[in-house]
Order: C-alpha cells, then structure tokens, then sequence
C-alpha cells in the first residue's frame, strides 16, 4: 500500500472524543451530587464502555475509508488500542485534577464509605482493616493509573480485534 492513511490523526481525534466524553459524564456527575450513587456509577460504566466501542469502531471505519476500502487486522489493532490509550489517558489526567485539587477529599470520602459497607456487611475489625489496607494502596495515583490503562487497553484491544475481523478487507482479497 503506497498511499496508507494517517492513522495518527484519527488516533487523536477518537481517543479525544473518548475521553472528553468520559470526563463530560463525570463531570456531570460530580455537579449533580452523584458521585457515589451506585445507580449513576453504573450508568457511568455503560456510557463508558459505549463510547470507548463507537469511537474505536468509528475510528477504524474512517481508517478504513481514509485508506482506499482496505483494512488489515493489524492496522484495526493498531487504530483501536491508540483510542483507548489516548482516552483513558486523558480520564486519568482528569481523574488526578480531580483528587488533587478539585475535590481533595474525595479519596477518603470513598474510603469512609467502603469502611461503612463493609461494616454493614458483617465483617469483623480485622477484616474491614485489612481491605482498607489493601485499598489505600491501589487508590493510589501510580498503581490506580496503571491498571486503568492496562484494564481500559485489554477492552480497548478486544473492540479492535472484533471490528477489525468484521471490517478487514487486504488488498490481496479485491482479486
């Protein structure tokens, strides 16, 4: 393929429109008061995982387009994982304005919480102790982010690899 499409710019413009719109629902979100409404945060997971599949499968429809009907399942891995990379990075830039500065308590308050509800769920000083432990160390920024692009790529990779089977189409295949 001579004149390959640009798959940079369709990166950017996706992976943007992604996490813009993650960032948009959480912003709504916390401006509405439900930040901890188990109902909000669930509709919150269904949006996100929506956007993510229509944006990596638009993005790799337009590659498609940009690059003469042809897509090879690579280039769908390729389009799809930048995407999802690009916009959870984006949410986690977010997500740390977010603890850091405009809601600084947030992390305790979420700790409180869990702290509530494991005390409602029956378990004893000990237990409710050693999960709070374990939480506050992956609640932190570098462990929390890591596994936030790792867990959001892994999807990322799964929506690329099905639409890139469902769309692919090689030169060699036009013959």
């Amino acid at each position: 393929m001579e004149n390959q499409a640009n798959s940079k710019n369709i990166i950017l413009n996706y992976g943007v429109i992604y996490g813009v719109i993650v960032v948009f629902v959480n912003l709504i979100l916390y401006a509405t008061g439900m930040l901890f409404d188990t109902t909000a945060g669930l509709l919150s997971l269904v949006i996100t995982a929506l956007s993510l599949i229509a944006t990596i499968a638009l993005g790799i429809k337009k590659f498609k387009s940009e690059n003469g009907g042809f897509l090879s399942f690579g280039q769908a891995i390729k389009v799809g994982i930048g995407v999802a990379v690009l916009g959870t990075v984006i949410v986690i830039l977010y997500q740390q304005v977010f603890t850091n500065v405009i809601e600084p308590d947030f992390t305790q308050q979420v700790l409180e919480r869990t702290e509530q509800a494991l005390y409602d769920a029956g378990l004893s000083d000990e237990q409710v102790e050693a999960q709070l432990a374990i939480q506050k160390k992956m609640s932190g920024p570098l462990i929390s982010s890591a596994m936030g692009i790792l867990f959001w790529t892994f999807i990322g990779f799964v929506i690329s690899a099905i639409s890139g089977a469902i769309m692919q189409k090689r030169e060699e295949d036009a013959f």
